[in-house]
C-alpha cells in the first residue's frame, strides 16, 4: 500500500477528521487482511455531525449555484484522477475485481459531473394568475440536511449517489459508511475536501449503523433520508423517519427476473446474463437473478450458461485474470449456501459450481448454475445477493409476465427479444421501476433509478434524483399599489 495509501481512519466530520477510543476492524474478505480499526461513533460524535450539517446547509445553501457547479466537478475531477488508487482501495475493501473496482469509480466521477450541470438547472416557474395584479412564483429550495445510509456491495458509486444531487441541490449530508466496507466513503470525503467542499457540507460517520441511523434521524436538524439498503432496514428507517415527518427515498431490495423469449438467440443471451449475473460475486441489486427462458430455447440458454460460468476465474480482485472475487461477508456466503442446498434438496440440478470454492482465506463461493427450478424454492423468492443463477421455463408471454410480477420486489426486470411488439408488451407489464430489453447494463448517472412496491420509492439518477432534495415553495405576490 506504499503508492496506493488508504485513507485517514476516522471519520469526517465539520472538514477535520476525528478518531474515537472505540473502533472496529476492517478486513480484505480475500484474505483476511486487517485493513484499517475505523473509530466507532460516540452519540457526541454524532451530534457533532449534526451540528457541522446544520452550519454547513446555512452555508452551502446559499452559496450560488455556478460555484456549487464548479466545486461537484472538481470533485469529479479528484475522483479520476485518483481512479487507479481508488480502485485498489475498494478491492482490498470489498472484494470486486480490480477492473470492475475501476468502473465503479469512473461511474461515480460520472454522477459528480451531472449533478455539476444539474445544480444550474434548479428550475421554478411562474403560472399566470387570476388577477392581474397577482404574481404566482413556484421556487425548487433544498429539502435540508440529509442523513444517507448506503449499503457496503457498490462502496463508492452508492454513496456517490445520494452526495452528488444533496449538495447540487444546495443540501448539507452526513454518510454513514457501511461498516462492512467503508474506506471507499472515507476516500470520496478526503477527495471533496480538497476540491474545496465548505466545511460541513459533507460529514462521514462511522460505526454501529442502528445507533448511527436512530440518533440522527431522531434530530430535528435532518429533514431527509435516504437509504440504499435492505427492505427489513428500509421498514425500520421509515419507521424513525415517520415519527419527525421527514422525506424519504427508499432504493431497497429486487430480484429481477430475465424474460427470454423464443425468438431471442439462446447462446448469446446465455453469455451475457452469465457475465452480468457474476458481476461483484452476484451482489448488485439490481443483478439478473431469476432466469425466466422459453421452453423452446432452455437447453440451449442453459447449456451456454453452464458453459460460460465455469469459464470464469474465481480469485482476490487484485489478481487481473480474476473474474469472480470473493463476498464480502461470511454471512454471505452461508446465505448463498443455504439458498443453493434448498433448491438441490427440492430437485433443482445443479450444472455448474454448487458451494464454497477451496481457496484459502477468504469468503469464496463458485459461481452456480441451477435448471429444473420452482417457484416454490427460496432462491426464487428471497433476493439471493450471490453467486447463483436458477433458470426455469415458461411457455407463454402472460405465464412468463405472471410469473416475473410474482414477488413483492419491483426493482430491475430484463427482456430479450427481437420482436418490438414483444419488447413494448413485456416492457410496460413488467412491475418493476427499470427494463432492460437485451441490455443488462442499465445504470447511468443521467436516467432514474429506483423501483415500485417493496424495492422502494423515489429515484436516484437523471433530473429525477436531483429533484428528490428540493422542495416547491409557492409564493402569490400581489403588485405594490394594486
Amino acid at each position: 500500500m506504499t503508492h496506493h495509501p488508504l485513507p485517514p481512519a476516522a471519520m469526517y466530520v465539520a472538514g477535520a477528521w476525528h478518531r474515537a477510543e472505540q473502533t472496529f476492524p476492517v478486513h480484505n474478505p480475500a484474505d483476511g487482511e486487517l485493513l484499517a480499526e475505523l473509530p466507532v461513533a460516540r452519540p457526541s460524535d454524532l451530534d457533532l455531525a449534526l451540528d457541522a450539517a446544520a452550519e454547513g446547509f446555512a452555508t452551502w445553501r446559499r452559496t450560488q449555484p455556478w460555484e456549487r457547479s464548479r466545486i461537484l466537478r472538481r470533485i469529479a475531477d479528484g475522483i479520476r484522477a485518483q481512479a487507479e488508487r481508488f480502485a485498489l482501495v475498494m478491492t482490498l475493501d470489498q472484494g470486486k475485481p480490480l477492473a470492475q473496482s475501476e468502473g465503479e469509480v469512473l461511474a461515480a466521477a460520472d454522477q459528480f459531473d451531472w449533478y455539476a450541470d444539474e445544480a444550474r438547472r434548479v428550475y421554478g416557474r411562474t403560472v399566470e394568475a387570476r388577477d392581474p395584479d397577482t404574481r404566482i412564483l413556484i421556487r425548487r429550495e433544498p429539502v435540508g440536511p440529509v442523513a444517507a445510509f448506503a449499503a457496503w456491495n457498490f462502496p463508492a458509486l452508492l454513496p456517490v449517489r445520494k452526495i452528488a444531487p444533496a449538495l447540487a441541490a444546495g443540501c448539507s449530508v452526513i454518510v454513514m459508511a457501511p461498516a462492512e466496507a467503508p474506506l471507499s466513503t472515507l476516500l470520496i470525503a478526503e477527495i471533496a475536501d480538497a476540491a474545496g467542499l465548505p466545511a460541513g457540507a459533507l460529514n462521514v460517520v462511522t460505526g454501529d449503523g442502528p445507533a448511527i441511523s436512530r440518533r440522527l434521524i431522531a434530530s430535528d436538524v435532518i429533514r431527509k433520508v435516504s437509504l440504499t439498503g435492505s427492505v427489513p432496514v428500509g421498514a425500520e428507517l421509515l419507521r424513525l423517519a415517520a415519527d419527525g415527518i421527514k422525506s424519504v427515498s427508499m432504493e431497497l431490495g429486487g430480484h429481477a427476473p430475465v424474460l427470454v423469449f423464443p425468438d431471442a438467440d439462446p447462446e448469446r443471451a446465455a453469455r451475457l446474463c452469465a457475465r452480468a449475473k457474476f458481476r461483484n460475486s452476484g451482489q448488485v441489486c439490481i443483478s439478473p437473478s431469476r432466469f425466466l427462458v422459453h421452453e423452446e430455447i432452455a437447453g440451449a440458454f442453459a447449456e451456454a450458461f453452464a458453459d460460460e460460468t465455469r469459464g470464469l476465474r474465481l480469485g482476490d480482485g487484485r489478481d487481473p485474470a480474476t473474474d469472480v472475487g470473493p463476498l464480502t461477508t461470511a454471512r454471505r456466503l452461508n446465505a448463498v449456501h443455504e439458498l443453493v442446498q434448498d433448491a438441490v434438496t427440492r430437485g433443482a440440478t445443479v450444472l455448474a459450481g454448487g458451494g464454497p470454492a477451496d481457496l484459502p482465506g477468504g469468503h469464496y463461493y463458485r459461481p452456480t448454475v441451477l435448471s429444473g427450478v420452482s417457484d416454490d424454492m427460496r432462491v426464487m423468492v428471497e433476493e439471493p445477493f450471490g453467486p447463483i443463477a436458477p433458470i426455469s421455463t415458461f411457455a407463454t408471454f402472460d405465464e412468463a409476465i405472471s410469473r416475473a410480477n410474482a414477488t413483492p420486489f419491483g426493482l430491475a426486470g430484463f427482456v430479450f427479444t427481437e420482436d418490438l411488439a414483444t419488447a413494448f408488451r413485456a416492457g410496460e407489464e413488467l412491475e418493476t421501476g427499470m427494463v432492460g430489453v437485451n441490455e443488462l447494463t442499465i445504470a447511468t448517472a443521467e436516467a432514474p433509478f429506483g423501483g415500485v412496491k417493496q424495492s422502494g420509492f423515489g429515484r436516484e439518477g437523471g433530473t429525477e434524483g436531483l429533484a428528490d432534495y428540493t422542495v416547491a415553495k409557492y409564493v402569490n405576490l400581489r403588485l405594490r399599489g394594486a
